[in-house]
């Protein structure tokens, strides 16, 4: 790669990081490639696709946080705690930066690096789920699915609500949280675990809409 070539990438992984983290996944090519002072078919010819440029920029610093959030929870000797710590902290990190919020719902298929650590997220929480279980703090009915639903729905919150009421997050995730102790499952389920599959359409149809 030629050094002016060289140099107008750079510009382009800054420009993205940036307004990948402020505005999500979704924003406009070119306003990633006016920030960074060049032309949007510089950027195409540079990186060709909008998901081979979210898997340069994004997907190692968001799976780095992602992974940082979970292996503190998982060092937790009380298993309920790591598991509040952990939904507590991935929320944090969705109302804060938005290229995370949009790996945890897994919008961008087109992005293997980026789905592989979405994949590895969904792993991580699946072992918190279960540890909190095991030992008897966590609903028992309560799964990854359920998991997966409610970041979904914490990362659509805090886009909602970013420039009105930035914390009200916080205050829907304490209910949640405090919601999901065992002593708290006083009604039965009224509905059937949703598929692996049945998860990932919905979320792809929640990310359509956003």
């Amino acid at each position: 790669m030629r050094v002016d070539a060289q140099r107008n990438a750079e510009k382009l992984r800054v420009a993205a990081a940036e307004l990948f983290q402020e505005r999500g996944l979704d924003v406009p090519l070119k306003e990633i490639a006016r920030r960074a002072g060049v032309s949007h078919g510089t950027l195409y010819n540079l990186f060709g696709t909008r998901e081979a440029l979210i898997d340069d920029v994004v997907t190692d610093r968001a799976a780095r946080l992602l992974d940082e959030v979970a292996q503190q929870a998982l060092s937790f000797d009380d298993a309920w705690e790591g598991f509040a710590y952990y939904v507590d902290r991935l929320c944090e990190l969705q109302a804060t930066d938005l290229a995370v919020a949009d790996l945890v719902s897994g919008r961008y298929p087109g992005a293997q690096r980026l789905m592989a650590a979405c994949s590895q997220t969904m792993d991580a929480a699946q072992r918190i789920v279960e540890r909190a279980k095991e030992a008897d703090a966590l609903r028992p009915d309560f799964t990854n699915a359920d998991l997966v639903f409610a970041f979904a729905a914490n990362a659509s919150l805090a886009r909602a609500t970013a420039a009105t009421v930035p914390d009200a997050w916080r205050r829907q995730i304490a209910f949640l949280i405090d919601g999901l102790r065992v002593e708290a499952a006083h009604r039965p389920q009224p509905a059937a675990q949703p598929t692996e599959q049945q998860v990932y359409d919905a979320l792809r149809r929640l990310g359509d809409k956003t």
